[in-house]
């Protein structure tokens, strides 16, 4: 017999995999502008972790900031990501990448333990929390960056094929176990773990119709619909009519209509006692 709990996390396990082109997402990504807070708080010589590091775009960003003394590790359970952050970053100094499950992270010898985009995806965040923070040295500290999706803002409103298939994501979400509004639990499950000195910091991402990256960063939900859709489809969430339809809408939208995308974004970090 499987425990509720588990059979939780085995669906959220299975929800959670990274479908084939979500990559790309990833890929788009960078220390400096997508996890900005462990950016200040980076300097030489530190070593950090990178907790689901997918292709490693960020982790790569960690591991030059922390130059040639420091340490820069990045881990994720899906193999095949780890196959292609090695091979998109070979060479980097002081740069690796392990498969490995954040249940498993070794123990305190980081300075820095962090996740970012990742705690959202799991039925026990905090059991996840806890092994961060015990892979970090005693005084290090655990930086944490997640979404609140009930907080996601479109201006205007997107096309109504679309905020169906946003409310069946969250859905879809939310029968896995997932918190969509983990970003604004995060404080709580910092302390509940045990780590102390908890700061909380917004993060909001903000894009506007004249920012060069525009399309590929409020055009995410059309990427969303392109992969993630497929496997909601599959669980019966919705159906490949609904999915497509939001997928052409949403793109047709962001080429003629589209001034401005939120997505809500929360740092939020604690020292090991």
């Amino acid at each position: 017999m499987v425990a509720e709990g588990d059979a939780s996390n085995d669906v959220a396990r299975r929800r959670a995999h990274m479908p084939e082109g979500t990559g790309a997402i990833l890929d788009t990504r960078s220390l400096a502008t997508d996890h900005r807070r462990l950016a200040a708080l980076l300097r030489p010589g530190l070593a950090v972790l990178d907790v689901g590091c997918g292709t490693g775009a960020i982790t790569r960003g960690i591991a030059e900031a922390v130059g040639r003394h420091g340490r820069a590790v990045g881990v994720d359970v899906n193999a095949s990501m780890i196959e292609k952050a090695r091979a998109s970053h070979r060479g980097v100094p002081s740069l690796s990448f392990e498969v490995a499950d954040v249940l498993a992270l070794p123990a305190g010898s980081f300075d820095i333990v962090t996740a970012a985009r990742v705690l959202q995806w799991l039925a026990d965040p905090a059991a996840a929390l806890r092994r961060m923070a015990e892979a970090a040295r005693p005084g290090g500290r655990v930086v944490v960056l997640d979404y609140n999706h009930e907080k996601t803002a479109w201006t205007p409103p997107p096309p109504e094929s679309m905020r169906r298939f946003y409310a069946a994501f969250l859905r879809w979400r939310a029968g896995a176990g997932m918190d969509n509004a983990i970003a604004d639990h995060l404080p709580e499950i910092f302390a509940r773990v045990g780590l102390s000195e908890i700061v909380a910091s917004d993060q909001h991402e903000t894009t506007r119709r004249a920012d060069p990256d525009f399309e590929t960063r409020a055009g995410i939900w059309a990427a969303v619909a392109a992969t993630r859709g497929h496997q909601m489809v599959a669980d019966g969430v919705i159906s490949e009519a609904e999915r497509r339809a939001a997928e052409a809408d949403y793109r047709a939208w962001l080429r003629d209509g589209a001034q401005t995308h939120v997505q809500y974004l929360r740092a939020v970090e604690g020292v090991r006692a």
